[in-house]
């Protein structure tokens, strides 16, 4: 994203926009307007943005010339039945079912929604019809990296022999679930870049909530207290039985159990069994039928040793296809659990708590904000650092341990675009560190190379790993926290979203260094120029006693090649041009004696940073070398302009040689100088006509 852009995407969503109730527009589209256009010309709405062709099909096991596309034709429901739907009695389950696309994983997040309607109607907005105001253009909402934005598409859906090829209903008339699995195509490119993917992912599109999961096998201690938490919140909690071959999909075990199958969670409570608590877990098969038949199943003994106004209040609560179960059994029968912390906004009932929401966008950029893991030493501290400050205990410690309970959810944005480019998810993962003593309550101090050698992550995510998200859950004594997300290597270039749930309130915020210029300015009066300096200077101008840009090359081109230590192919003519323009005060196009003697100053200052540090003697600056110059030359620079440097200044290799180095030193010196003569009254703000503006961003 361009920065006018992005200066535009920040303004609608401090307007709002973003939110659920004011969904982003994509690509622009706007779903009435478009609708009220096509009713007025009478015309079914076409998608020139996602068109019925191969390219919103996939790009290789879709691709155009893959034997799995030939022969499909993209046909409207309206030419597949006589009477379709969009919905028909209420979003079921079976209004799912998978086609000819691996996204199972896709197919049981949309199931879960049916299991809400006030979660599901955010999605799928209501009133949309193949009856009223029909016009074949549709649109539904999705979350993507913490806004909403609201997909616009036609009813052209790809078929083969008359049939569906994805997503399509049990009785074959009903068209919303295959209308939104189409406008998640499109928002991600292709149907292809929705094959493969975890039910988490899916989860987090349709409510914008953080979801997190658990292996069975390997349930931490306070797994249950989680659960009732994640209950009292009204997260979305779903379980199933991992499957070792597609035959055992849809398997049932002898007690009434299904392999590969999405079940949910929809209660936790202890009883008073025989004396002890027993912990217990109620499940409910989305199906209406198929119950488990082991212990403290519907009718089964354990019930008859529970306190008779408990067992009613309980088993009473169950509708068909929902059981109890022992949460021992629970662990042992079932492979996952999967839990959707939802946002505050999800659910207007007063019954949830609620949990206190963080969301921090950024980006890894290569040889400025993309330092690797920690292996990279080097580089590591070079990666955005966030600020966390967690002030309150939780009310309910989950074991008894005091401590404040939080959740952080890493997204690396975008990447399923960028498969039919060749690319895939980035290896991921962050760190946690506690802020020392001497910097609590500062958040204008990025923290260097050496305070990463010095000290020792206190908490970190459990692996790097190339998936969409890494989320992991903590609870840490109240302080101050600074969490580094990296990529795993070096130069990885990818944007992503961070977010932190937590039980009570909390602040985060960016740390980044506050933009500032200490510069030394030469002494400005003629009068105490050196006298070997004046007589220099006047055998190198020539007549008109001034050195143009041209001459100016001549000079440096001679001096540069005396600095055997220093690597460059010597200034441009362009470089050259810039250096007058910048220092020129007068407006004559040429450098006085004045201006000039202030270059030669500059020009020794930048040599000796230049050298020092350059501390393997290779005569070159990487990007991250730049940063200590810029610092030692007395500036200090936020993430967004260390960005902008080494786009502008670095080359293939993330090098800055010495012309491109003085170029960024000077024009840096200079546009701080303009401004602090604009800025009269110090305010930090200097209000810009355009006819100002242009020249200073022309320079």
């Amino acid at each position: 994203m361009g920065s006018a852009a992005r200066l535009a995407h920040e303004r609608a969503l401090a307007d709002g926009h973003g939110s659920n109730e004011k969904a982003l527009k994509f690509l622009n589209q706007d779903y009435e307007a478009l609708r009220d256009e096509c009713l007025r010309s009478g015309t079914l709405f076409k998608d020139t943005s996602f068109p019925a062709i191969y390219s919103s099909l996939g790009y290789e096991e879709l691709g155009r010339n893959s034997s799995k596309v030939q022969g499909v034709v993209w046909k409207r429901p309206t030419e597949l039945c006589s009477n379709p739907q969009f919905i028909s009695g209420g979003a079921t389950r079976t209004d799912i079912k998978q086609g000819a696309l691996g996204d199972c994983w896709l197919l049981a997040a949309i199931a879960s929604l049916t299991l809400n309607d006030q979660i599901l109607y955010r999605v799928v907005p209501k009133d949309q019809s193949f009856q009223e105001n029909y016009a074949g253009i549709f649109h539904f909402q999705f979350w993507q990296f913490g806004e909403w934005v609201d997909v616009v598409i036609d009813d052209r859906l790809p078929t083969k022999d008359g049939e569906l090829v994805f997503v399509h209903s049990a009785e074959g008339n009903e068209f919303w679930s295959a209308l939104m699995e189409k406008a998640y195509a499109k928002l991600n490119g292709s149907y292809e870049a929705l094959s493969g993917g975890a039910t988490t992912e899916g989860f987090e599109d349709f409510t914008g909530g953080l979801a997190e999961w658990y292996e069975l096998k390997k349930a931490p201690n306070d797994l249950f207290k989680i659960i009732q938490k994640a209950l009292k919140t009204g997260s979305l909690l779903g379980c199933s039985i991992d499957i070792t071959s597609a035959a055992e999909t849809e398997a049932i075990t002898f007690q009434k159990l299904v392999k590969g199958h999405a079940y949910s969670v929809t209660a936790a409570e202890e009883v008073d069994y025989r004396g002890r608590q027993e912990k217990l877990i109620r499940i409910r098969n989305p199906w209406g039928e198929v119950e488990w038949t082991g212990a403290w199943s519907d009718n089964s003994n354990e019930w008859n040793s529970v306190e008779g106004s408990i067992r009613d209040r309980l088993i009473k609560r169950c509708d068909d296809g929902e059981f109890w179960m022992s949460f021992t059994d629970f662990l042992r029968n079932f492979s996952r659990l999967e839990i959707c912390n939802l946002t505050p906004d999800t659910l207007s009932s007063e019954k949830y708590k609620k949990w206190s929401l963080m969301k921090m966008d950024g980006m890894w950029r290569r040889g400025s904000t993309a330092g690797g893991c920690r292996n990279f030493p080097d580089t590591f501290w070079i990666n955005p650092q966030y600020l966390i400050k967690l002030d309150e205990e939780d009310d309910d410690p989950n074991d008894g341990e005091e401590g404040c309970t939080f959740l952080v959810g890493l997204i690396q944005k975008n990447r399923r675009k960028a498969r039919k480019m060749g690319e895939d998810m980035h290896t991921i993962g962050f760190a946690i560190y506690e802020v020392p003593p001497q910097l609590r309550g500062q958040t204008n101090v990025h923290l260097n190379r050496d305070f990463f050698l010095r000290n020792k992550a206190l908490a970190r995510s459990d692996t790097f790993i190339n998936l969409r998200e890494v989320l992991q859950r903590f609870r840490l004594p109240p302080g101050e926290y600074v969490i580094v997300p990296s990529t795993f290597e070096p130069h990885k270039v990818g944007d992503f979203c961070m977010r932190v749930f937590s039980e009570k309130n909390a602040q985060t915020q960016v740390i980044d260094d506050e933009i500032e210029a200490n510069i030394d300015e030469p002494d400005m009066n003629e009068d105490h120029i050196d006298s070997n300096f004046r007589r220099l200077f006047l055998q190198l101008a020539g007549e008109d006693k001034e050195i143009s840009p041209f001459e100016l090359f001549n000079i440096l081109q001679k001096v540069i090649s005396k600095q055997p230590d220093i690597k460059s192919d010597g200034f441009s003519i362009e470089t050259c041009k810039t250096i007058v323009d910048l220092l020129d005060s007068d407006g004559s196009g040429k450098l006085g004696l004045k201006e000039f003697n202030i270059l030669w100053s500059k020009l020794q200052k930048y040599q000796k940073i230049y050298r020092a540090i350059d501390v393997d003697r290779s005569g070159t600056m990487n990007s991250v070398e730049m940063r200590k110059a810029l610092e030692a030359a007395g500036f200090k620079l936020n993430l967004q302009l260390h960005q902008l440097i080494v786009a502008r200044y670095a080359d293939e290799d993330l090098s800055i040689d010495y012309d491109n180095f003085v170029r960024c030193l000077l024009r840096l010196e200079i546009m701080f100088k303009i401004f602090k003569q604009m800025d009269t009254d110090h305010s930090g703000v200097v209000p810009l006509t355009i006819d100002a503006w242009l020249p200073l961003s022309i320079m």
